[in-house]
């Protein structure tokens, strides 16, 4: 009897929760038409640039807004007019397409003000996340407000929020962040961009492709050390969505744990770092010295880092005085 009893109360539990989730969904979607019918009240400017966010990866994070926008629009100035369309046709929109990517900006730039002198209204997006940052469009955006009309955001989603968003590396007690893109593709001059963007006592954040990543995450691991951690962010907002923080030792044996960690788009955090000080604790200090004994500065100061995670700025330095102490007579 008892079983009968807990059967029928799981399916009254069961047929409640199904009643509640239909009931619940019919608000959302009565409050998202009333949402929407109130959009044309707003104020959507003639004559003015609409820079719209759209979807990462998962097409339910396009808003309203920017919805009504893409479809209020005389013309939508995209990226990648191939994946744009698919964009907009996913949604109804059938607003015609203007392309506007890094090869051609100058030229649409003219274009859209030329629309826009008529009072057109034009909406600028990138292939995914908000146009003009680490995306074309600035140009645009700098050229369209020379000329005197006005720009309008239409915020959304954004691969930098949303790894920082999971990653804990701020607080409300320290904010700060750097965004930087994407490092260079050649070695020597990613080397220098780490070295210049990693010593800084924020995190960093960058994007890297899949195939770039491996070496980039070993040039990390010099110039940061073992210790300094970093989040690593991939497809963001889609089904494989996966997001670690671990110390930069570890990272590429993570990468290499799972081969289908080689794919698809990735956002890197880098820990600030530590605050400089101008004395080594013992440890460092000593195997500097003996480092020294026969390697040069430079290379003693990349391997001490490299074992001790110590920023190499206090150990060049200190390398440095080391190396005056043993040439005085």
């Amino acid at each position: 009897m008892l079983c009968v009893m807990n059967t029928s109360s799981g399916s009254d539990k069961s047929t409640r929760d199904v009643q509640t989730a239909s009931a619940t969904r019919t608000d959302v979607t009565a409050a998202w038409r009333q949402h929407a019918e109130q959009l044309p009240l707003q104020q959507w400017p003639t004559g003015a640039l609409y820079v719209v966010a759209t979807p990462i990866g998962n097409l339910a994070d396009m808003n309203l807004r920017a919805i009504y926008a893409l479809q209020l629009a005389d013309v939508v100035a995209a990226e990648d007019t191939r994946t744009s369309r698919t964009l907009l046709q996913a949604w109804g929109i059938e607003t015609p397409l203007l392309p506007a990517h890094r090869h051609n900006e100058a030229t649409a730039a003219q274009a859209i003000i030329a629309r826009l002198a008529q009072g057109q209204r034009v909406a600028l997006v990138s292939d995914a996340g908000t146009p003009a940052i680490s995306d074309p469009g600035a140009r645009i955006v700098h050229a369209v407000r020379a000329a005197g009309y006005r720009v309008i955001p239409i915020p959304g989603p954004s691969a930098v929020i949303a790894a920082l968003m999971a990653s804990g590396m701020t607080s409300d007690e320290n904010p700060a962040f750097l965004f930087a893109g994407f490092p260079p593709p050649k070695k020597h001059a990613r080397q220098q961009w780490l070295q210049q963007w990693c010593r800084l006592p924020v995190p960093v954040v960058m994007y890297e492709s899949p195939h770039r990543l491996e070496t980039t995450l070993r040039d990390l691991l010099a110039e940061c050390g073992p210790g300094r951690q970093v989040t690593l962010a991939r497809e963001l907002t889609k089904r494989f969505e996966e997001i670690t923080t671990l110390p930069m030792s570890e990272a590429g044996g993570w990468l290499r744990e799972h081969a289908h960690r080689s794919q698809g788009e990735f956002v890197l955090i880098v820990e600030g770092a530590p605050a400089a000080s101008g004395a080594l604790d013992a440890r460092a200090d000593e195997l500097l010295q003996a480092l020294l004994e026969t390697l040069s500065v430079k290379d003693a100061t990349r391997l001490a880092a490299r074992l001790t995670g110590t920023p190499r700025d206090v150990l060049y330095q200190r390398a440095l005085e080391l190396r005056g102490q043993a040439e005085e007579p």
